[in-house]
């Protein structure tokens, strides 16, 4: 994937939602760019030095691998470092309209074939379905968001459309009250 256009995975009626991210995924994807900067890339560019100062670089895999790994590193270090500079960071807990459902929010509801799933709804960059937290862009937070308990949505699958029910909704504890008494609905 190339990561020149960072919302060029996303459809373009949902172009700024790619920007939205949790304080919990900043921090995330700062920590990662703080190892590439300091601890990644410094070691790669130790083998790759010491590769070529080994004589014939087109046949030494060291150097060959080492010259590819740090391009790999450099592409990441530029898309996360835009899309820190792009982020907007909100901050679940501070949701006044805890009834319904907006970014951040945790989601249970149930399928038409009576499973219940929980999902957290997070920026692009955080989704981790394995870990139950779905992309603000993906069709599951497209149904649910703006319901509240007891609605029915349709949510659009690979099968064909199905209705789920809205069961509960949470939101993270606010621990600054003036923060969230002024927090708008994402």
């Amino acid at each position: 994937m190339d990561d020149a256009n960072d919302e060029d995975d996303v459809p373009r009626r949902l172009a700024g939602v790619s920007r939205y991210v949790t304080p919990a995924g900043m921090a995330a994807m700062r920590a990662e760019l703080a190892s590439l900067i300091r601890e990644e890339r410094p070691r790669i560019v130790d083998i790759v030095s010491w590769a070529a100062g080994n004589g014939d670089r087109s046949e030494n895999g060291d150097y060959l691998y080492g010259k590819k790994r740090l391009r790999e590193i450099d592409r990441r270090v530029r898309f996360l470092t835009r899309r820190i500079e792009k982020a907007i960071v909100v901050d679940p807990a501070a949701q006044t309209q805890r009834d319904r459902v907006f970014f951040g929010a945790t989601v249970s509801y149930v399928t038409e074939a009576d499973e219940e799933r929980t999902v957290a709804i997070v920026g692009v960059d955080e989704a981790d379905l394995a870990a139950g937290q779905v992309s603000l862009a993906s069709p599951v937070a497209h149904a649910l968001l703006g319901g509240r308990v007891g609605d029915e949505v349709r949510l659009l699958t690979p099968s064909g459309p199905e209705m789920i029910e809205i069961l509960r909704i949470a939101y993270p504890a606010c621990d600054v009250p003036d923060r969230c008494a002024s927090a708008p609905a994402v």
